[in-house]
Formats: C-alpha cells, sequence, structure tokens
C-alpha cells in the first residue's frame, strides 16, 4: 500500500477542488452565452416605464376572473349527480338527473364521478354560484349523442342569406345563461379621452363608491363612432349602416364629487357628446358559476364543412359575468365555447378530434373558442386539431389570449370592429392561418384599431397582415419573422423583436402584475 506524505493530499485536494470550479464557471458561461439577450418594446420599456394608459398600447390588465384580482376558487362540493340518478357506468339518459342536481343545489359544487354520463338535450344554469365538478378530464366524461338542432331547432341564415343552423356560431349542451339588470343612472355631459378616468356627468347623486357601472356609447347616423373605432381606416361599413352599433365597458366607482365621477380603470375609448354617452348601473344576475374537470365527447362522424354545423357545441357563457371554465377536454366538436359574458376566464382548455376533415379548408370544426364578450381571459389552451377560426373575436374589446398553443392557430377577427384585444405567449404552430379570418361583407375591417399581437411563435416566418384585416393602428411586437421593424407612433408599429428575446413575454401577466402591486402611477386620476 503506497503512503502518501500529508502534504500531497493537501495539493491534490486543493486541485480537484479547482478543476470543479473551473468546470462549473465554464458551465454557467455556455449557459449564459447560449441564452438570448433579452429586447423590450419601445411600446413598454424594461418594467413598462415607456407605457401609460391612453397611449396605443391599451390596459388589458383587468381581464378575466374578478377582473385579475383573484385566483379561480375551489368551491365546496355539497351535493353529487348520482344522489338524483346518474350513473356514469351505463349508457342511459342522464340528463334530468343533472338539470334535478341544479334545481336542488342553491350554491356550491356539484360532483360528477368518474363514468360517462350522456346528455341528449340543453342543460341549463341561470342562477348564480353553481360549479359542475369532474374527478378529470379523462375520468369524467360527458357524451353527447345528439345535436343541439335535432333537440332545439334553430335554422337561421348567413349575411349572405344562405340557409344554417344558428349554432353554427352560437349555443351549447352546457348553458350558463344570465342578463345585466342595471338601470341608467346618468348622461355624461363632456368629452373626455381615451385613457381619463374622470367623467362628468348630469346625476353625480346616483352613485357611490365601489359601485360597478356600464358606460355606453351608440353610434350616430354617420357612423362616426365605428369610424373612430377603425381609426378612420374602416373599409366597407355597408352592412353596418343597418346595424344599430355601439359599445360600452365596466369599471368600479373610484371617487365622486360634485359633477363628476372617478372610475377605477382608463376609458378605453373617447367620448363624445354624439355617441349619447350614458352611465349604467351593471347589476349581472349570474356570476360565480364554473364548469372544471370534465372531458365533453361528440360521435366520431365527418366534418362536412362551413355552415353545414348543426350544434355539436360544448359549452356557452350568455351574458354572464366572472364565471369559468378550467380542466376541459373537448372531443370531436363543431364549435368549443363561446363565451358572451365579462370577466370570465377559460383556463386549461384542450381541443381534440379524430374526425375526418372537411377538404375544403382541412379543419374538424367551425369555432373553437369565440369570444364576443368583453374583458374575458383565455389562457393555456391547447388545439391538436384545426378549426376553420379557432380564436374568434367580434365586437368586442378588452379580451386577452395567452399561452396557448395550436396546430395552426388562426386569429379570427370576425368584424364588427372588435377592438383593443390582446394575442401574447403563443405559438402558432404551422404559421399558415394566422390572418385568416371570416365575416361578412361590407361589416368593416376584420380589426379595429390597438388590437395588440405580442411575442407570437410560429413554424414559418409570419408577415404584417394584409391590408383587408386591419387599420394601420394596431400593436405587433415580437413575431417570427424576417420583416424589418416599422415603429410609427401614429401609424404601424411592427417591432421585428425575436420572440425568444422579447421580455416580457405575457403582456397581460407584466400589466397585471404593475397594477395588482401598486406601481403604476402613470396613469393618476385626472
Amino acid at each position: 500500500m503506497v503512503c502518501w506524505p500529508r502534504r500531497w493530499w493537501l495539493v491534490l485536494t486543493v486541485s480537484l477542488v479547482l478543476v470543479l470550479a473551473v468546470i462549473q464557471w465554464a458551465i454557467c458561461a455556455l449557459t449564459f452565452a447560449s441564452a438570448p439577450a433579452a429586447e423590450y418594446s419601445q411600446l413598454w420599456g424594461r418594467h413598462g416605464e415607456l407605457w401609460q394608459a391612453g397611449s396605443r398600447l391599451p390596459d388589458f390588465s383587468f381581464a378575466g376572473y374578478h377582473r385579475g384580482d383573484d385566483p379561480i376558487p375551489d368551491i365546496e362540493v355539497v351535493t353529487d349527480v348520482t344522489d338524483f340518478g346518474a350513473d356514469g357506468g351505463d349508457n342511459d339518459d342522464d340528463t334530468e338527473a343533472f338539470r334535478n342536481a341544479i334545481r336542488a343545489t342553491r350554491r356550491g359544487a356539484i360532483l360528477i364521478p368518474t363514468g360517462r354520463y350522456v346528455i341528449s338535450d340543453l342543460v341549463a344554469i341561470n342562477k348564480p354560484g353553481i360549479v359542475l365538478r369532474g374527478a378529470g378530464p379523462e375520468k369524467t366524461i360527458l357524451y353527447f349523442p345528439r345535436d343541439l338542432e335535432d333537440v332545439r331547432p334553430n335554422m337561421g341564415t348567413t349575411t349572405s342569406g344562405r340557409p344554417t343552423s344558428n349554432y353554427s356560431w352560437s349555443g351549447g349542451f352546457l348553458q350558463i345563461d344570465g342578463r345585466d339588470n342595471g338601470k341608467e343612472l346618468a348622461n355624461i355631459v363632456e368629452p373626455a379621452d381615451r385613457g381619463r378616468r374622470r367623467i362628468k356627468v348630469d346625476r353625480p347623486e346616483n352613485f357611490r363608491r365601489g359601485m360597478s357601472v356600464r358606460v355606453e356609447l351608440r353610434d350616430d347616423a354617420s357612423q362616426s363612432l365605428i369610424k373612430y373605432l377603425y381609426a378612420g381606416e374602416t373599409g366597407a361599413t355597408d352592412k353596418l349602416r343597418a346595424l344599430r352599433r355601439r359599445t360600452d365597458f365596466v369599471a368600479r366607482v373610484a371617487k365622486i364629487d360634485k359633477e363628476s365621477v372617478v372610475i377605477d380603470r382608463p376609458l378605453p375609448f373617447a367620448i363624445q357628446l354624439a355617441w349619447q354617452p350614458t352611465v349604467y348601473a351593471f347589476v349581472p344576475n349570474v356570476s360565480e358559476v364554473g364548469i372544471e374537470q370534465l372531458g365533453f365527447e361528440f360521435p366520431h362522424r365527418p366534418y362536412a364543412g362551413h355552415f353545414t354545423e348543426r350544434g355539436a357545441n360544448a359549452i356557452a357563457l350568455v351574458d354572464v359575468c366572472d364565471c369559468w371554465v378550467r380542466d376541459i377536454r373537448i372531443h370531436n366538436c363543431d364549435s368549443g365555447i363561446f363565451v358572451t359574458g365579462r370577466f370570465c376566464s377559460l383556463d386549461g382548455i384542450a381541443v381534440t378530434s379524430d374526425r375526418q376533415r372537411d377538404q375544403q379548408r382541412n379543419s374538424t370544426g367551425h369555432h373553437g373558442i369565440q369570444v364576443t364578450g368583453d374583458d374575458n381571459l383565455v389562457r393555456d389552451f391547447d388545439f391538436q386539431t384545426r378549426f376553420i377560426h379557432d380564436l374568434t373575436v367580434a365586437h368586442c374589446h378588452g379580451n386577452v389570449f395567452c399561452d396557448g398553443r395550436g396546430e395552426d392557430l388562426s386569429l379570427d377577427h370576425h368584424k364588427y370592429a372588435p377592438y383593443a384585444n390582446l394575442f401574447t405567449n403563443l405559438d402558432a404552430g404551422a404559421g399558415t392561418q394566422l390572418w385568416v379570418c371570416g365575416g361578412g361583407a361590407a361589416l368593416g375591417k376584420n380589426c379595429a384599431a390597438w388590437g395588440t399581437f405580442w411575442r407570437i411563435t410560429a413554424a414559418r416566418p409570419l408577415a404584417w397582415p394584409p391590408e383587408r384585416f386591419a387599420p394601420e393602428l394596431i400593436n405587433i411586437v415580437g413575431l417570427t419573422t424576417e420583416q424589418s421593424s416599422v415603429r410609427r407612433p401614429q401609424g404601424r408599429w411592427f417591432e421585428a423583436i425575436a420572440p425568444d428575446e422579447l421580455e416580457p413575454k405575457n403582456l397581460w401577466q407584466a400589466q397585471r402584475a404593475i397594477r395588482l402591486h401598486g406601481l403604476d402611477g402613470r396613469s393618476a386620476t385626472k
């Protein structure tokens, strides 16, 4: 046995420590060298210091359940559908058992245990505080053997006069139905700029601090409101002339003084007296309803194509507030989810299909998720198939779509002036359908002003959308692209930042963090 001198052991130990330190340094250096350098938008800056309310970059931080202030709650289970006769182990119809469970539950979660349940007709929730909860989207399956058109006929026509079912663009087998019962409070009597929080009203005595209010604008005969929302680039609007166009938004009263009301969020539009600006109380009658941890399945059959749909639709949220859908899988649908409510969250939505695709559009359904309400949040979605319109917005604003992916995403702006909606941190897949949109003729350009597209990756280079898509006053930051940047303060804004280098990656999260942590002093009350 060799006996090493003590000092040699010391030398050897020190040498090993030095070698390990060099290796660690080399690993860190390589990691740092390989990590892309962060880049920041000139609309935002490093920490949001370049952004302010009223700029061309809207405030999206209020989107989602409880205006983005609170997480979706875990509601206590109070009943079980099997107590009302539902059986997930047979092929019998469970529709009435579900309806009876909802009728019998005042508030709380209704458990749907592991199994496969047959639903043959619409199941509606029209009261607050009800949650339908399964054991997981792979364990609790709701199966729908029929179409809505078969059980609730609802034929109509397209804008071009083609006969089709109205379920082609609306309705769901699980439907949450509500309405706003708010009454008129006051007229706005003085113009206000976009981004302001103070509005002058004729009856300030009707307001109280903390109440929710809805500010509504109505278009005039010259369509000046529509022209404003399109930043003067409307496209053809002949058929919009026959429609009474209006827009509104919901805020809370922060302060009341002698002649004015101060709201807690910036105006998303300017106010002109020609648009008959009116303030209403916002009093939704259905809220705090959830659908979670469920799988939805429809029969396996070929998809016949556009406007052939008969209502294999999963969920509809209609004129509700502060509701949610989370941890859901939808299989073989015509359309997945329709939302016309406010401050609702869709979180963790997977959509799959093994339908035969229509040959013309290579799609298995019509609408993946359609939002026509305001200030809703759609996050963490996974489209493992293709729809004619994957994500749809129409005549709405303030909605956020983030942290999602698709086989070949289409960001469908369906006309009627959808303005100031955000698409951020998305994987568009193949990237061939990004700007492919629908909507009838002469209903304006697809997208209106302040639409924002922030960090969108794709397998192929993306470009500024065609002229028919939107006015110049939209924001595109951080696309997979080979184009160069164009930054015009009052026109086209295209920042060709590599998506992997853009910070923040999720603009909604960044804006929300600023607001909730009280760091935003740039949009002070005026």
